[in-house]
């Protein structure tokens, strides 16, 4: 499995970058985790359009699904333009049944419902869901194609179900909004101080901050963290590249 950062920031992006957005490929089949601000430009600067295979969303808080609707109409016009009709399947939670209905446009791309109760099936890879803590209703992942397994904090304030949940995973991707000086509870975000415990505690192979914030000096996110944790921790940039060792 490979993972590619398309984008990272919190809220909103920063000059000609995106918020969340991750590519992973294998076996030949390419998913798109979340598709916030800005991702759809990044995400050509990776792969065109027709190669996206599918979608999956965390939750529709903007800076996650900001750019559906632009990858709709991408979807449609390069349908029309190839003369080739592929429908793009876009998987997310139906709690919010507006939301959700806004995932189908026309043949170009579908809304499917996830049961976050129940293992998912995306080409090569199994994805498993945990409700986090957050104002709007969001699940992590775990996704794995056999060899490689990666957990997806997406949004949510610290819990103690994400050990088991994320135990031994080869990537941590951890959202990390806040400081260590600082309380995310109530907006629903963590601190590197308690994503480092997670990944202690879970004993994950590797961290990669992400979703991180618009001040302060994000390098002192991975020395806050290295106190909890003493395995390899990266901050998310665009184009960041990961793969199994």
């Amino acid at each position: 499995m490979k993972l590619k950062v398309i984008g990272f920031w919190g809220g909103y992006p920063e000059a000609n970058e995106a918020t969340s957005g991750y590519l992973l490929e294998s076996k030949g089949f390419h998913l798109l985790i979340d598709c916030g601000s800005a991702v759809l430009s990044k995400l050509q600067e990776s792969i065109s359009i027709d190669k996206l295979d599918a979608v999956i969303l965390s939750h529709y808080h903007h800076d996650h699904v900001a750019d559906i609707g632009p990858l709709q109409y991408a979807c449609y016009v390069t349908s029309l333009l190839q003369n080739k009709q592929k429908t793009l399947p876009i998987y997310a939670h139906t709690f919010d049944q507006e939301a959700f209905k806004k995932l189908s446009y026309k043949d170009a791309t579908k809304g499917i419902e996830y049961d976050h109760t129940k293992q998912l099936t995306i080409g090569p890879f199994t994805v498993s869901f945990l409700r986090t803590i957050h104002p709007a209703t969001c699940f992590a992942m775990k996704i794995s194609d056999g060899d490689s397994t990666i957990i997806y904090t997406a949004d949510s304030s610290y819990q103690d179900e994400f050990i088991s949940f994320s135990q031994a995973a080869d990537l941590l991707i951890a959202e990390c909004s806040f400081y260590a000086n600082q309380d995310g509870t109530t907006a629903g975000h963590m601190t590197s101080t308690e994503v480092g415990r997670l990944a202690n505690k879970a004993n994950v192979k590797q961290l990669l901050l992400t979703h991180l914030p618009h001040f302060g000096d994000h390098h002192d996110l991975i020395t806050e963290a290295k106190k909890e944790y003493a395995g390899g921790i990266s901050l998310a940039s665009t184009g960041y590249q990961w793969s199994k060792d």
